[in-house]
């Protein structure tokens, strides 16, 4: 597998989550601590940290020192990435929706021509 391939793998992986979305949705506001991205759910220390793990690994978040506290940030070079590989597919996406929005227009046509 290539690096690109394996970026992707463990960034899609980490996404599949949706505890992990909700970390990451929470830091696109700024930096938290492990306790406060904790508080909205109903999970231990131990299992958010490991959710943490998984972000830090797919590289979409890092932490942070200051003092005492480790406050962790989004890194959405992670991110960029996943849009830089979807949009290799716009082309075809945008083709079937123009093929669905005449055949949309056929049937109403067809539907007026019957009235």
């Amino acid at each position: 597998m290539r690096s690109d391939d394996d970026t992707l793998t463990l960034t899609f992986a980490a996404l599949a989550n949706s505890t992990r979305r909700a970390i990451l949705a929470r830091l696109a506001k700024g930096e938290a601590t492990v306790n406060e991205l904790a508080e909205p759910f109903n999970l231990s220390l131990p299992a958010i940290s490991k959710h943490i793990k998984v972000l830090e690994r797919a590289k979409l978040i890092t932490q942070g020192q200051k003092a005492q506290y480790r406050p962790c940030a989004l890194d959405v070079t992670p991110l960029q990435e996943i849009s830089e590989w979807t949009e290799q597919y716009r082309p075809i996406w945008e083709a079937r929706f123009d093929r669905m929005d005449e055949y949309i227009n056929q049937l109403n046509n067809t539907e007026k021509d019957h009235e």
